[in-house]
């Protein structure tokens, strides 16, 4: 696993993490806030109700005295009288005034409740909220309606307070919540960067110490041939020894290109000249297996990356689709522009591969992967083609995957 991989977990754990605590968070609040309210408004038609029932003693309302100290859970969260400023008026059956009543503290004008109370009689329901004030009507045996309407500012404004709150704790909880992730992440991931800079560093050494033993073993193959003339045992030793030196290079080329890229060295970089010209070294080899190739590269792509790499991005594609084409196959390298977010070309390499509908194609990015489940040594390739052509992309801020449909496999890279 690359060190970009690492930080895209990373990424990752630390999305999905908020996402759960927000999530979480959330939820809690919406309780909290749906419990007071539930309550509030139980608190209120209770009120609206006593006051009703006791419109004739007003000001002889008896309220008890609440110990706090002793109220249990359910007690707790059963209606009680809000002891809010509240009117009670009268109408007759034709929708005349009769009467007004105004519990203790009234700081409403007259005029201002009486026309406050004619719209809430012009409304169907028989109890609702009318901006700050709550209201019940009751209708009397002689036709005549009273209606109780409860001053609730209070109430209302300790909901938007907890609701607030509830916002900016919550708000801050996740704030928090969010740079402690990100410390503690960052810290988990450091061994594993530890871990795969040690690797990358012993994948160099061991590659720069095998080349002087198999240098020696090939010298001595040689100089076995020369003394006792070529046999089928130097010309295997010989074979295996430029195996193992194709298999050292491509060891050291993809540790390459795991290594961080200088952005700075990137320039504009013709790929359609690239793809064009490198396709045209194949065309030899993909005549001699008997397989066609087809060019559909518009002219005149630019990406911003550096040659060397486009260009090595591009042979192993393609040489990957010759080698395992099937017989008498086509192969097809196609580059066309794109708009795709900050992507501006799409590279697609296509060939017959009529086995390929139940692959799992994740895994052709494995390095050492090889379709070929016998790993027979006689079939070209080390198995970490896709693996480099993958690192590439990366380094250039692309992306590669795998498409099949109807017998043919397409390997297409989206590039900057």
């Amino acid at each position: 696993m690359s060190t970009k991989e690492i930080h895209r977990i990373r990424r990752k754990f630390i999305i999905i993490s908020m996402l759960s605590f927000l999530a979480v968070i959330s939820f809690i609040g919406f309780l909290i806030n749906c419990s007071n309210y539930l309550v509030g408004q139980s608190e209120i038609y209770y009120s609206l109700s006593e006051i009703l029932d006791k419109k004739h003693a007003i000001e002889d309302i008896e309220y008890d005295i609440i110990n706090y100290d002793e109220l249990t859970l359910t007690e707790l969260f059963s209606p009680s009288y809000q002891r809010n400023i509240f009117y009670i008026f009268t109408y007759d059956s034709q929708g005349h005034e009769i009467s007004i009543s105004a519990s203790k503290g009234s700081n409403i004008k007259e005029d201002a409740i009486r026309a406050r109370a004619r719209t809430i009689m012009d409304i169907p329901k028989e109890e609702g909220q009318y901006g700050v004030f709550f209201y019940k009507k009751s209708m009397l045996p002689d036709g005549s309606t009273e209606l109780a309407i409860l001053d609730c500012t209070t109430i209302i404004y300790a909901r938007e307070r907890l609701l607030y709150a509830t916002i900016a704790i919550g708000g801050l909880g996740v704030l928090l919540s969010l740079i402690l992730v990100m410390i503690i992440s960052k810290r988990a991931i450091q061994p594993e960067i530890r871990n795969n800079e040690s690797q990358r560093q012993f994948l160099t050494n061991v590659s720069h110490e095998l080349k002087t033993p198999l240098a020696v073993i090939q010298s001595n193959a040689e100089m076995e041939e020369i003394i006792n003339g070529e046999t089928e045992f130097t010309q295997s030793t010989i074979r295996q020894v430029n195996r193992m030196n194709g298999l050292i290079k491509s060891l050291v080329m993809i540790t390459k290109t795991k290594e961080k890229s200088d952005k700075n060295a990137f320039s504009d970089v013709d790929i359609s000249d690239i793809a064009s010209e490198t396709l045209k070294e194949f065309t030899a080899m993909a005549t001699g297996e008997d397989k066609s190739i087809i060019n559909d590269i518009d002219e005149g792509l630019i990406v911003k990356s550096e040659e060397s790499t486009i260009r090595q991005l591009i042979m192993i594609l393609i040489d990957n689709a010759i080698k395992y084409c099937d017989d008498n196959g086509t192969v097809t390298v196609s580059l066309k522009p794109i708009k795709k977010g900050k992507k501006q070309v799409k590279l697609t390499v296509s060939n017959n591969y009529a086995e390929g509908e139940n692959t799992d194609y994740k895994k052709f990015f494995d390095r050492f992967y090889r379709e070929d489940e016998s790993h027979n040594i006689d079939t070209a390739g080390y198995g970490i083609g896709l693996s480099i052509a993958q690192n590439i992309c990366e380094q250039n801020d692309g992306d590669i995957y795998v498409e099949w449909n109807d017998g043919v496999i397409s390997f297409v890279c989206e590039l900057v």
